[in-house]
């Protein structure tokens, strides 16, 4: 496949744009258990990866993508980074308080998670060394994605702040988190970062009443929480350069139909009009994300990503249903500040298989030629 990209949008986000986790192959994955199992090097993993990179680098620019990412192919999944390379959290984890519901109405909890037991300091970086290495092997324009700063506290609530020095502080906690946050975005801008996605899910989840009562359910106020949440990721992003676009991805989960249900109504006025971003990635591949109504708040200097194919399926979205949605959401959204992509990565968990490379790439290739349809 050999797609050659006529979306003439030069500047990110791109009206053809990808959330960035891809698939990792099989070859991939054993590499990285014999390393945690001490017999393969971390120098071959180290190789292994940077190789996979390479070709999934490859990939993307074949396909026509001008957005570059590393699939994330260094990573356990989209999460833990933070827990991992910060000090100050446990070694074991608890479990986190919300739900998935798969496609077959079987429910189950979300992966455990570490909780804090020390004063936060960040150790190494988050994601700036893996940055670094996309920014050297692609022409195009290299993203760096890391976690929200939310997501070291939604999954556990307060209940794991207990047994550390923030027990009782949530604001202080908060603090620290925003100040490892603000080093990390200084480095990626030292290196050349001119875009940086932020992968947040607590905003989108408690769009749903269900969650907002499991919140209130562990002690806490959900509104209370949604405010302190938008200050918390305003606090880490506030010292970004000017010439750094930021980009925030919306979703609420990327298995089966999630753990929420229901539109972005609860959270657009604040979500749309307080959060310090340039865009908008936003989950609409199904009836849980609710209709465009809420994007009536977006700002006029906002741009909108709407993610209308799935990373779940692997039928391809006739491109004619994908402008039909498009131009529904241009009612409220001007045209040339929306964009496309799919509803998230695809591969959350490096172990995601609902794809082949093949089919990902088909994927990806229907992408651009949507997107170049839709705003030819």
């Amino acid at each position: 496949m050999a797609l050659q990209s006529d979306v003439a949008k030069i500047d990110p986000p791109f009206h053809a744009d990808h959330v960035g986790s891809l698939i990792r192959s099989s070859a991939l994955l054993e590499a990285r258990k014999a390393c945690a199992a001490g017999t393969l090097s971390a120098q071959d993993l180290r190789a292994l990866e940077d190789k996979e990179i390479r070709e999934v680098i490859a990939l993307q620019e074949r396909v026509g993508l001008q957005a570059i990412t590393d699939g994330e192919f260094r990573r356990n999944n989209w999460r833990d980074r933070f827990f991992e390379r910060v000090d100050g959290f446990s070694s074991d984890k608890i479990q986190s308080s919300f739900t998935f519901t798969e496609f077959s109405g079987e429910t189950r909890r979300g992966v455990p998670v570490r909780y804090a037991t020390g004063k936060l300091k960040r150790r190494e970086t988050i994601t700036a060394d893996d940055f670094a290495f996309v920014l050297k092997t692609t022409t195009k324009t290299a993203k760096a994605t890391i976690p929200s700063p939310t997501v070291n506290h939604f999954f556990t609530g307060d209940t794991g702040l207990s047994k550390s020095p923030y027990a009782g502080d949530r604001k202080a906690y908060f603090a620290d988190i925003a100040a490892i946050y603000r080093q990390e975005i200084a480095e990626l801008a030292a290196m050349g970062c001119k875009y940086l996605q932020v992968d947040e899910v607590p905003l989108a989840v408690l769009c749903d009443p269900k969650n907002q009562e499991v919140v209130r359910q562990r002690g806490e106020d959900p509104q209370a929480l949604i405010d302190d949440y938008i200050g918390l990721i305003n606090d880490s992003i506030r010292d970004r350069p000017k010439d750094m676009t930021l980009c925030v991805h919306l979703c609420r989960g990327n298995a089966g139909h999630g753990q929420a249900s229901g539109g972005y109504d609860p959270v657009a006025e604040r979500l749309f009009q307080q959060l310090n971003f340039d865009g908008f990635f936003l989950e609409y591949d199904t009836e849980r994300a609710g209709d465009f109504q809420p994007l009536r708040y977006v700002p006029k200097n906002k741009t909108v990503i709407l993610g209308l194919m799935s990373t779940k399926q692997k039928a391809l979205e006739p491109v004619d249903d994908l402008k039909r949605r498009v131009d529904e959401a241009a009612k409220f959204v001007a045209m040339e500040r929306l964009c496309l992509s799919p509803q998230c990565g695809f591969a959350s968990s490096a172990e995601t298989d609902r794809f082949t490379a093949s089919d990902e790439e088909r994927k990806l290739g229907h992408l651009v030629t949507a997107a170049s349809a839709i705003w030819k």
